[in-house]
């Protein structure tokens, strides 16, 4: 008897919550969508959210408002979202950029990245490519690590600053290599190419989309990009792994996420529509070709276990290569 009657107060206590979820799916969405983008309007991020936006908003009945509340390393838009009623009216990027390297390089966030967020799921990644000058005597990875280890210490690469991705992929890939070389930090793209179009510096890893014109012109030469796959803007080129460097691996990847407690069905609901729009020809023509992106869905479990693998990942990578936490 005693067993029925915990099994009937069970029943009662979920019944509330099963009741809660059903009618969340079913009122959602009562009234506009934030989705706070930390990117200012213009570029890939701000463009990718108007364009998904758009989508979302005419596939659920109501607006989605971009919000640019760009700063901090996203941290301004994260915890914005964090603190969002967990009712699904409030969307952001999760993206290695906010989600793992800002949580390995800060020693507080006014959040949680695991505990406070909902994944929604993947959106896209786009890798980076191993870039050197033309005066190097390299033409694959192998030859270029060979001609390192012959001149220690003379070589230089750039990045947009320490921390950045651009710093982690070389970081990661003298880890894998036991390279010498010297790091030399630059405040955005635009001047670190620059330089290494000039030869001041010899080495890069840079984005498909700022490093195109300078490869197809032959300004600089590009011998494998960071991912595990080849990129579809550039078929040919193998990747850094499958050039003889085991598990490397690193893709500046972007996703979707609301805030935590947000009820599982509104979740599913926002997977599947961004789907069918990420799948869609009219996101491969527009965007992926445009901006060289590699779309890529996922489940809201299988992201939210991507950022949970990677942070001490590169937590690791971070303080071995002597990066203090802020």
């Amino acid at each position: 008897m005693s067993a029925i009657r915990a099994g009937l107060t069970a029943l009662c206590c979920a019944l509330p919550c099963v009741a809660a979820q059903v009618a969340a799916q079913g009122t959602y969405p009562s009234k506009p969508i934030r989705f706070i983008v930390a990117y200012t309007t213009g570029g890939l991020g701000d463009t990718f959210a108007r364009a998904m936006g758009q989508h979302l908003g005419q596939r659920l009945g109501q607006p989605v408002v971009i919000e640019n509340r760009p700063g901090a390393s996203q941290v301004i838009a994260l915890e914005a979202t964090a603190k969002a009623p967990a009712d699904g009216h409030t969307l952001v990027y999760g993206t290695q950029s906010g989600m793992v390297f800002t949580t390995a390089s800060k020693k507080t966030l006014p959040y949680d990245p695991l505990k406070d967020f909902a994944a929604v799921g993947m959106l896209f990644t786009t890798p980076f490519y191993l870039l050197v000058h033309p005066a190097i005597p390299a033409t694959n990875v192998q030859e270029l690590i060979a001609y390192i280890k012959a001149n220690p210490h003379k070589l230089s690469y750039a990045s947009v600053g320490v921390g950045s991705g651009q710093h982690l992929a070389m970081e990661l890939f003298r880890s894998r290599t036991d390279l010498d070389i010297v790091h030399v930090p630059y405040k955005g793209s635009a001047p670190a190419s620059v330089d290494m179009i000039s030869g001041q510096v010899q080495l890069m890893f840079e984005g498909p989309i700022t490093s195109a014109p300078s490869i197809r012109s032959g300004k600089l030469r590009a011998l494998g990009s960071s991912g595990t796959q080849r990129t579809r803007a550039m078929p040919n080129l193998p990747t850094v792994m499958e050039s003889g460097v085991p598990g490397y691996d690193i893709s500046t990847w972007f996703g979707l996420q609301t805030t935590a407690g947000v009820p599982r069905p509104i979740i599913d609901r926002l997977n599947q529509e961004v789907v069918q729009w990420l799948l869609s020809p009219e996101t491969r023509d527009k965007l992926a070709d445009k901006f060289s992106l590699d779309i890529t869905t996922s489940t809201p479990g299988e992201m939210t276990e991507r950022i949970a693998r990677e942070i001490p990942i590169y937590t690791k990578l971070i303080r071995a290569a002597g990066i203090e936490p802020e």
